[in-house]
């Protein structure tokens, strides 16, 4: 199938190509993001693949349309920028990729945390300027820690199981569905306001949803421990960054680990080593020693790559074929009907 493939950086050209090797579809790689400006290249594509900062709102779903696209394929669990109704509405199928490699982002989670913890990112610039002073880079054991799990999905799950047989915590979930093997490991399922007071660090893998946009906010970080260790991996409007410099400010929060950023768009995947970030928000956040921000990696291993591409390029192949591609989006489950 003919289909144009947005934000394509050099590993996203080579794993698709390689999964793509025996399927035969017709793949034209764009550099540059999907918006209203340029769905023009997909004029006349049945079919797109995006990643998490293209756009698929209703005008650039109404343009694709127009040009004769029917398959919205993510190359990403994700799907909280593509406006499922107007899809639906205009016909469209809309597929991603559900469960990749839950280990990779679950695996970088934990690095954040160890990193925060015993300041590693500090340390390791310190001895590059050849400073080995150890003032400042006081950690702590994380035997023993309360650690709160927000979402307890295929990631969320592998990283409580972490926490707990790897370190020795408590561990608190919150999550509509709890995983009973968890429990038995030795979770402890509670209400949200539970986990915020008794965490000592707290890491979020809940989708985005209207329910949980900004979910750490004011109102939610007056709940917690003073000098929390707060980390996210999931989607960056899980937070309300300008709340959580203040609690930065305020040692309310003791240090933050971010792959994700609400306004990331403009940001991430991009080289801007030669220019100045327009984003005084983000530039805020750079200016505190105890945030440690990676742009969108942790999804960002050989295994995730390899089974992105074969489940993307399932999906396309089922879509062609005339069959359910495997990572369909159910918008009448999604959205309620």
């Amino acid at each position: 199938m003919k289909t144009a493939v947005f934000s394509t950086r050099s590993y996203d050209e080579c794993f698709l190509k390689a999964a793509n090797a025996k399927l035969g579809h017709e793949l034209h790689f764009f550099e540059p993001r999907l918006t209203e400006r340029t769905c023009r290249l997909a004029e006349g594509f049945p079919a797109v693949c995006v990643f998490v900062n293209d756009q698929l709102d209703r005008p650039v779903l109404e343009k694709l349309a127009a040009g004769g696209t029917r398959l919205v394929a993510l190359r990403c669990a994700g799907f909280n920028n593509v406006d499922l109704r107007a899809a639906q509405q205009l016909g469209f199928t809309v597929a991603r990729v559900p469960a990749y490699s839950p280990h990779a982002v679950a695996e970088h989670t934990v690095g954040l945390v160890l990193a925060l913890v015993r300041r590693l990112h500090k340390a390791y610039n310190r001895v590059r300027e050849g400073n080995f002073h150890l003032e400042g880079l006081l950690g702590f054991d994380l035997y023993k820690k309360t650690v709160g799990v927000v979402g307890t999905g295929k990631i969320g799950a592998l990283v409580a199981r972490a926490f707990l047989a790897g370190f020795g915590c408590r561990v608190l979930c919150q999550d509509v569905r709890p995983n009973p093997e968890l429990v038995q490991l030795g979770a402890e399922y509670v209400p949200l306001e539970t986990l915020w007071a008794a965490s000592d660090i707290i890491t979020l893998h809940c989708p985005l949803l209207p329910e949980t946009h900004h979910l750490i906010n004011e109102d939610t970080l007056r709940l917690m421990k003073d000098g929390v260790v707060l980390v996210n991996t999931s989607r960056g409007a899980l937070i309300n960054t300008r709340a959580v410099i203040r609690a930065l400010k305020s040692g309310k929060i003791g240090a933050l680990a971010l792959d994700v950023y609400e306004e990331e768009a403009d940001l991430f995947f991009e080289d801007l080593s030669n220019r100045v970030i327009q984003d005084d928000v983000f530039a805020r956040m750079l200016t505190f020693p105890n945030v440690l921000i990676t742009g969108h990696q942790a999804f960002f291993t050989q295994e995730a790559l390899e089974a992105i591409a074969a489940e993307t390029l399932e999906n396309i192949s089922a879509f062609e074929q005339g069959r359910r591609p495997p990572g369909l989006i159910e918008v009448e489950k999604v959205l309620g009907g």
